[in-house]
């Protein structure tokens, strides 16, 4: 707890008083350029994945990066994504999963929830996840295995958020982008579902940004090729 207040205490003295204008101006309003939905997992940081300021990124962080489908629940995620694109006027909205995710190894290992029932419903989100991972990689073991449900459960959430009235209508108005990404807490590399590959892709700087949606597309296509799992 220390190391928290030594903190608060240089950001007061040193960060917050050389960037007062900046602050100043986000005490007035809030313009985020993008939602950006991901783990709760302490070892993700989206100001600094993304090197973003303040008021920059509209943000959900969860276990499991799980938006439920519209209906599913009556909870802080799909208010904050109505929130975000209706009131706010986001233009973009990313699905970040990343590697070592607990809450997909859980997933993977349902005994591991006996103790854990509140985790156990949680996770009833991404069923369709386990179910998929189950029928269509079950060849798969270790890491290859923890890649495509990491891959498949962004791609999951993904379709639930479509289901958000909010964003099927800025969809079909071509006014909202939906991303997957996949950060590598190893390596720091990021990959982007490219929906025109089927799959998932390494995300480079000065690239037209892979999207993940288009008004077109047909949500009862077959599951996607992952990155890393040899398909």
């Amino acid at each position: 707890m220390q190391k928290l207040i030594q903190g608060l205490h240089h950001f007061q003295t040193h960060i917050f008083s050389s960037r007062r204008e900046l602050f100043s101006r986000l005490s007035r309003a809030q313009a985020p350029e993008a939602l950006f939905i991901t783990c709760s997992d302490s070892r993700i940081s989206p100001n600094l994945l993304t090197q973003t300021d303040p008021g920059q990124i509209f943000t959900i962080r969860n276990a499991g990066n799980i938006i439920p489908a519209y209906g599913a629940a009556n909870g802080g995620e799909g208010a904050t994504v109505e929130y975000a694109v209706a009131v706010l006027g986001v233009k973009d909205i990313i699905i970040c999963g990343h590697s070592d995710c607990g809450a997909m190894r859980a997933m993977l290992k349902p005994d591991s929830l006996m103790e854990l029932p509140v985790v156990s419903e949680w996770l009833e989100h991404a069923e369709a996840t386990r179910r998929i991972v189950k029928e269509c990689y079950s060849h798969l073991e270790g890491d290859a295995l923890m890649t495509a449900t990491i891959e498949q459960n962004v791609l999951v959430q993904l379709e639930h958020l479509r289901t958000q009235p909010a964003v099927a209508a800025k969809l079909a108005r071509n006014e909202i982008s939906l991303h997957g990404w996949v950060y590598q807490i190893e390596t720091g590399e990021v990959f982007a579902y490219d929906a025109k590959l089927e799959q998932f892709v390494p995300l480079r700087p000065a690239e037209t940004l892979p999207a993940a949606d288009s008004a077109e597309r047909d949500v009862s296509e077959d599951v996607p090729a992952l990155a890393g799992t040899g398909s």
